[in-house]
C-alpha cells in the first residue's frame, strides 16, 4: 500500500472510530447528547452560587463571562484526559494488530473536538439570543481555536506518549488539571491581578486563550496577538517533541503496556 493510501486510510479510520465512540457514548445514557450541553451548565450553576451569588463576584455578564471559560476549558481538560490513557486503554487491539499507537489519542483529540464544536455552536448560538451583538472581531475566532487546537494536540500527544512509560504520572496529571483549572481565569478577570502575579499566571497558556475568547465574543475587541502567536509557537515544538517520541517508541509500546 502506497504512502498517501495508507495515510487516508489511517484518517478515514480515526474520523469513523471518533464518531462510532460518540455515538456509543450518546446511546450509552437517557440523556444522549442532551448532557454535553448539560454538563458546562451544570458547572456553571455551581460556580455561579458559589461566586458570584455567595462571594458577590462579577457582574451582569457573568453568565456570559463563566461560560466563555468554562466551555473552552472542557474542550482543553477532556482532551488531556482522555488522551493520557489512550494507550494504555488500548491494550488488547494493539496487542493483535500493528497498528501506529499515535493513531489513538488522535481518535480522542478528534473525539473531544467534534463534541465541543457541538457545544461551542450552541454557545455562540446563546449569546446572539441573548442580545450579544457580533462584530468583525468574531472573524478572528478560528485563529484562536486553532491555536487551541495546537496547543491541545501537543499536550495531549505528549502526555499519551510519555504515561505507558510512567504509569503514576496520570495521577499527576489528574491533579494539575485540577490546579490549572482554578488558574486559567474562569472564575477571574485577569486584569485584576497585581501585575507581579500576572506574569506567572500568563505561563498558563489557557490564561490566555480564555482571555482571547472572551475578548472577542464577549468584549467585540481584539486578543493579544502576542499571546496566541507564543503558544502556536510553543504547541508546535510540543507535537514535534510527541511525534518523535512516538517514532522512536512505536513497537515499544505493546511490550509494556
Amino acid at each position: 500500500m502506497e504512502v498517501r493510501e495508507l495515510k487516508r486510510h489511517y484518517a478515514q479510520l480515526v474520523f469513523q472510530k471518533a464518531i462510532y465512540e460518540l455515538v456509543a457514548e450518546a446511546r450509552r445514557g437517557y440523556l444522549g447528547i442532551i448532557w454535553w450541553v448539560m454538563e458546562p451548565v451544570l458547572y456553571l450553576g455551581v460556580f455561579y452560587i458559589l461566586f458570584v451569588v455567595l462571594f458577590r463576584r462579577g457582574g451582569d455578564d457573568a453568565v456570559n463571562f463563566l461560560l466563555a471559560g468554562l466551555v473552552v476549558w472542557k474542550w482543553f481538560a477532556s482532551s488531556i484526559l482522555q488522551c493520557s490513557n489512550s494507550i494504555g486503554i488500548n491494550n488488547g487491539l494493539i496487542w493483535q494488530i500493528n497498528i501506529p499507537k499515535i493513531l489513538f489519542p488522535i481518535i480522542s483529540i478528534v473525539n473531544n473536538t467534534i463534541k465541543f464544536g457541538i457545544i461551542f455552536a450552541i454557545f455562540v448560538v446563546y449569546l446572539l439570543v441573548t442580545g450579544v451583538e457580533p462584530s468583525a472581531v468574531w472573524f478572528l475566532l478560528p485563529i484562536v481555536l486553532i491555536a487551541q487546537f495546537l496547543l491541545i494536540s501537543g499536550l495531549s500527544l505528549l502526555v499519551s506518549a510519555i504515561v505507558p512509560f510512567v504509569p503514576d504520572l496520570r495521577f499527576l496529571i489528574d491533579n494539575g488539571m485540577m490546579l490549572l483549572f482554578f488558574l486559567s481565569g474562569i472564575f477571574f478577570d485577569v486584569s485584576s491581578v497585581s501585575s507581579d502575579l500576572k506574569i506567572y499566571l500568563y505561563f498558563n497558556p489557557m490564561l490566555g486563550l480564555i482571555e482571547a475568547y472572551r475578548d472577542i465574543l464577549l468584549n467585540n475587541q481584539l486578543p493579544d496577538f502576542q499571546v496566541i502567536s507564543l503558544t502556536i509557537l510553543f504547541s508546535t515544538l510540543l507535537i514535534g517533541i510527541a511525534l518523535s517520541i512516538f517514532r522512536k517508541f512505536d513497537r515499544v509500546y505493546a511490550k509494556i503496556i
